[in-house]
């Protein structure tokens, strides 16, 4: 139990939308009461406001751990996630989803997860798991499960494929909601499926397309995350529709969440000039509403989930408090390190050279995938094929690199294709963090480079590597081969060394180049991608021919 204290400070009442010094007293946990001090601002005061909710995030792609994801992120005035378990459970299934629940009940945080809807996202991979309607039905039963996690599958929601429906019909019969996920998708096809009942998307990527949605009665999260940045398409939307609009990073690596997390939107849009309330209606209010969060609001009676920020233009957090503790302050976290256990599912022998060669067939022409920096989606292009002795190689000169994708669940052939706006002048990078069924993926400019990398990843079973002429550099993710269960502030630092290594020494462009890698693999986002079952045709939902 909390012992009793109180604050003082400027206190930013959303609901009543005003600003007041105010005495904030908290016992056992609770708001116990709330006395203003007087009607008029003091601007000599610091501002206690409710605590930021990122809406939508996959956990795993901090490559950290819950409890030390809870470490860094307390120290911008996070107190809470809505996070879906997705990237664990294609790995390790019921095992990984257990393990991401009771690694969070370590530290004093409000993780709500997930019932995972889509392991295996699609048929066209090869994941470590499998979770059926009765599985999704099981979690959702918990209490630890506060949603049906984002329903990717979104043609099976057209076309009312029965797995798809009974997921659905399981979360509305227990009274839980169900996440949106439905990139591109306009008109009454976009109607179709909010009308089965699943009312917010985080992947809409211009404004005319969340507009779309929005008439419909769907929610828009906004997403500024490591790879995708939507913050600039769709952060005027929150002039017009303040209670509809939340803000999420769905994908954030370690050296990023170092430096931020929700606290620099609301900054980005004060300085957009959009109103105080709204943004932290986004930040803070709608998703325990949406959600119906056990996190308090800053009311008399709610938990004391609260954060004292310098000012409401940057959000410099001062104190961070969940539950009535006080987990951050001044910028350093009072959430102590412990080391997790480990779950992984690895079971793929290291590589030849020669299993990442292609053999020419007489093509004059190739298939490329189109990288976009800061975006999910690709292009596809076709391509002049570089020959030599008979095989296609990366032609570094146009940027048009060979791309691959190894299966880690078994020992099977690799996937080979090629992929442009990498940028690599020499050297490989490799990844087992790969979106959805996590196999390994790795971009390289010969298959010496590609195969040293990929089998940096295979030895320590899980990490992401790079490989120069005179340098190797792993980061081992041990668990799920997806996070460390290291000190956070370590990882973040090993993979500030590798990311500038990739890009100081490999040449590599992209603003973030793993998490771009990461989803080479994504099928479920248009245009071309590569799976361990070859090249695939997002829009027709296919492997090309």
């Amino acid at each position: 139990m909390n012992g009793a204290f109180s604050i003082t400070g400027q206190l930013v009442d959303v609901h009543q939308q005003t600003v007041y010094p105010a005495e904030v007293v908290v016992s056992s946990g609770k708001i116990q009461a709330i006395r203003p001090l007087s009607q008029s601002p003091d601007s000599s005061l610091t501002y206690i406001l409710p605590g930021f909710i990122d809406s939508h995030v996959h956990i795993e792609s901090s490559m950290l751990v819950p409890s030390e994801f809870a470490r860094l992120a307390v120290v911008h005035g996070t107190v809470a996630t809505i996070s879906d378990p997705h990237e664990i459970a294609n790995v390790c299934g019921m095992e990984g989803v257990e393990f991401m629940i009771e690694n969070g009940k370590t530290v004093p945080f409000k993780f709500n997860f997930g019932a995972p809807s889509c392991v295996p996202a699609t048929v066209f991979e090869t994941a470590g798991a499998s979770l059926d309607s009765n599985d999704v039905e099981k979690l959702l039963q918990r209490d630890e499960i506060k949603y049906l996690s984002e329903m990717m599958n979104f043609p099976g929601v057209l076309f009312k494929d029965e797995e798809v429906m009974k997921k659905i019909a399981a979360a509305h019969r227990l009274g839980k909601p169900v996440d949106g996920h439905a990139p591109g998708l306009r008109g009454e096809k976009a109607k179709q499926y909010i009308d089965a009942g699943i009312y917010t998307d985080h992947e809409c990527f211009t404004s005319e397309e969340a507009l779309d949605k929005l008439k419909y009665g769907m929610k828009i999260l906004i997403r500024e995350g490591s790879a995708a940045k939507n913050f600039e398409a769709l952060i005027d939307l929150l002039h017009d529709y303040p209670e509809m609009i939340m803000f999420c990073s769905d994908d954030k690596h370690p050296d990023s969440l170092v430096v931020g997390h929700i606290n620099q939107l609301c900054a980005r849009a004060v300085a957009k000039g959009i109103d105080i309330f709204k943004i932290l209606k986004a930040a803070c209010v709608n998703p325990v509403n949406h959600y119906k969060l056990d996190v308090g609001l800053l009311r008399e009676g709610d938990a004391a989930d609260f954060i004292v920020v310098k000012d409401l233009k940057n959000f410099e957090v001062i104190k961070t408090f969940i539950n009535g503790e006080l987990v951050a302050e001044d910028g350093k976290s009072n959430i102590k390190t412990t080391k997790s256990g480990i779950v992984n599912n690895f079971s793929c022998s290291k590589k030849a050279i020669d299993e990442f060669e292609i053999k020419g067939n007489g093509e004059k022409e190739i298939l490329a995938i189109e990288a976009l920096d800061g975006q999910l989606i690709t292009n596809r292009l076709s391509v002049e094929a570089k020959i030599a002795n008979g095989n296609i190689l990366s032609d570094v000169e146009r940027d048009i690199l060979k791309i691959v994708v190894v299966n880690r669940y078994s020992n099977t052939s690799v996937a080979k294709a090629f992929i442009k706006n990498f940028g690599l002048k020499q050297g490989a990078m490799a990844s087992s963090v790969a979106h959805d069924s996590h196999n390994i993926v790795a971009v390289g400019v010969d298959d010496e480079s590609i195969c040293k990398a990929v089998n940096l990843v295979i030895e320590k079973e899980g990490g992401v590597s790079a490989v120069s002429k005179n340098k190797e550099m792993i980061v081992a993710l041990p668990v799920a081969g997806l996070m460390s269960n290291d000190d956070g502030y370590k990882v973040a630092g090993d993979y500030t060394a590798i990311d500038r290594m990739t890009k100081e020494d490999l040449g590599c462009t992209l603003a973030s180049p793993f998490m771009t890698l990461s989803f080479m693999a994504l099928l479920v986002i248009p245009h071309l991608k590569l799976s361990d079952k070859g090249l695939f045709d997002g829009d027709n939902f296919s492997f090309v021919q």
